[in-house]
């Protein structure tokens, strides 16, 4: 396979050529993609606003409607939710609920909520919007692109305002994630109540109304969106007045736009950038990431409702070549579906290993030698794979035409993207996860069938459902792990993915700025960060 590694290589290099070579004119013009970013108001309004640039416009701004780190980005710094987590781990702390008891039986949680909390509208915060929001996810007034309800509130047997400042929710059986998964940024942060009633769309996707620490003022398609500091914030308030969070989706022009200072920060950053916008000045942030890139075969149908041809793409993919070779030690192989680092990871679990000969006799074997396949792909760059999901799937492309089998890529911007996966397209997916909350539920969830907005490889065994079912009411530790491991083992049989990579969390932000820190849940909280 020397000769796949040495076109890899070749691709790789060529890419790093160019984009050199854009980062070079880019430094004596700037790129007019930035220009929309300029702040009225001269040298002293630039020094208290904040340009983050981000790949890809929101798809919403209503945390009920959506499920992209995108959309998150800008949506951790307007709303808030009942729990959050710690300023740089995943530990749950309070947020709009001062404090909360749960009943010995792990059923019932009692929330004490913050009094004298304002929605951004003026509305007042209590009870009964906290139900109003819960309610709204919950069937039958929950409607099928609400991406998280299920994940966030499946197990919500009811919903009740005890009083104005207490909350009481009865779920149907224990879920150790349920504190966890309350204080993700995606269905479960608190909407205003009088905001969604005088919708005319029933939702906030075009005009997010939260308690948080910025205001939303304008989204401009494609541009950008306009963030401003809460002055009636109930807590501790935003040191920048104002916040744009810009759509850059070109990975060089990006990084070009760091280096030129046009912006102050930026995430998606593709490792042949990194030296060179570290040379401009710029700081870089490195981290391990909670994350992981892979390829889902389309289950639901032929040709990969067949497992044995499955599992003969799996071997004819070199993933200890490929990751090394397009991420140039920016990202870590995955073997399986969690990162190391997440309770539960199973260390002895690993896909079927590369062997294109092996591959080619199971293709014989199921009559596939001639074997054409349709991959979709996103052209736009994400947090676990900075380098496309075209670059991706070319790579992929390349292995598979060595063991006979003919690849037809197309290719759509992420938005249209995650639309044709609903819609059924596809018999391979290219696609990734960050974690939301730390915990393996988070992860395993997305290949249970009862997730039907997340499980995009449209997998069905009856045995992992029982087990996401089990693990979800064990407490932490051992027991729990082993549940997780069993999982990650089912998964790795069946070869409903193949996983490529665990990306390191990186972004850049400029010499001068402080309190900058990329979450491991791929949000940036900008309530603390400040510019000199």
């Amino acid at each position: 396979m020397k000769k796949i590694f040495g076109a890899l290589l070749a691709v790789t290099l060529l890419f790093a050529a160019c984009n050199g070579a854009s980062n070079q004119n880019a430094q004596n013009e700037p790129a007019t993609s930035t220009e929309s970013a300029a702040v009225p108001g001269g040298t002293s309004a630039r020094a208290e606003t904040f340009i983050f640039a981000q790949g890809a416009d929101p798809r919403g701004l209503d945390p009920a409607y959506v499920d992209d780190g995108e959309s998150a980005m800008v949506m951790c710094n307007v709303y808030e939710g009942l729990t959050k987590y710690n300023e740089k781990t995943t530990a749950i702390e309070p947020a709009l609920a001062s404090d909360w008891q749960i009943s010995d039986d792990g059923l019932v949680y009692t929330f004490n909520l913050r009094q004298g909390v304002k929605f951004h509208d003026g509305s007042d915060f209590t009870a009964e919007v906290v139900k109003y929001n819960i309610e709204r996810q919950l069937p039958p007034n929950d409607v099928s692109n609400m991406p998280y309800a299920e994940f966030t509130f499946g197990y919500v047997e009811k919903v009740e305002a005890v009083s104005d400042y207490v909350v009481e929710i009865t779920l149907k059986q224990p879920s150790t994630p349920f504190l966890a998964n309350l204080a993700m940024t995606l269905a479960a942060p608190i909407p205003s109540k009088a905001a969604l009633e005088a919708s005319a769309t029933g939702n906030l996707n075009e005009s997010p109304v939260g308690t948080g620490p910025f205001k939303f003022v304008k989204w401009e398609k494609g541009v950008s969106v306009t963030l401003e500091r809460n002055e009636e914030y109930w807590g501790e308030k935003a040191k920048l007045k104002s916040l744009i969070i810009q759509i850059i989706p070109e990975n060089s022009v990006r990084a070009s736009s760091m280096m030129t200072k046009a912006i102050d920060g930026m995430n998606g950053l593709d490792a042949v950038d990194v030296e060179s916008v570290k040379a401009s000045g710029a700081n870089i942030f490195e981290a391990d990431g909670m994350n992981i890139n892979y390829m889902a075969f389309n289950t639901t149908r032929a040709p990969f409702d067949n497992k044995a041809l499955r599992e003969a793409i799996v071997r004819a993919v070199n993933v200890e070549e490929l990751v090394p070779a397009l991420y140039l030690g920016y990202s870590e192989i995955a073997y399986s579906v969690l990162p190391k680092f997440i309770p539960g990871y199973a260390p002895d679990v690993k896909p079927y290993a590369y062997d294109p000969e092996k591959a080619k006799e199971i293709l014989t074997a199921e009559g596939a030698e001639n074997l054409e396949i349709n991959i979709i792909t996103y052209s736009n760059p994400r947090p676990y794979n900075s380098a496309t999901g075209t670059r991706l799937a070319e790579a992929i492309q390349g292995y598979l035409a060595q063991v006979g089998v003919t690849v037809n890529i197309t290719q759509y911007d992420w938005t249209t993207y995650k639309e044709k996966v609903s819609q059924g397209e596809g018999d391979i997916r290219f696609y990734g996860w960050t974690g939301d909350n730390g915990d393996p539920d988070n992860f395993l969830n997305l290949l249970d069938d009862n997730n039907t907005a997340m499980n995009v490889s449209g997998y069905h065994n009856p045995e992992f459902h029982d087990l996401i079912l089990k693990a979800v009411a064990t407490p932490n530790g051992p027991e729990r792990d082993k549940l997780y491991q069993q999982m990650e083992a089912i998964v790795a049989e069946d070869a409903v993915w193949l996983p490529f990579s665990h990306a390191k969390s990186m972004a850049a932000y400029a010499a001068g700025v402080e309190g900058f820190f990329y979450h491991p849940t791929g949000s940036i909280f900008f309530q603390g960060v400040s510019k000199n």
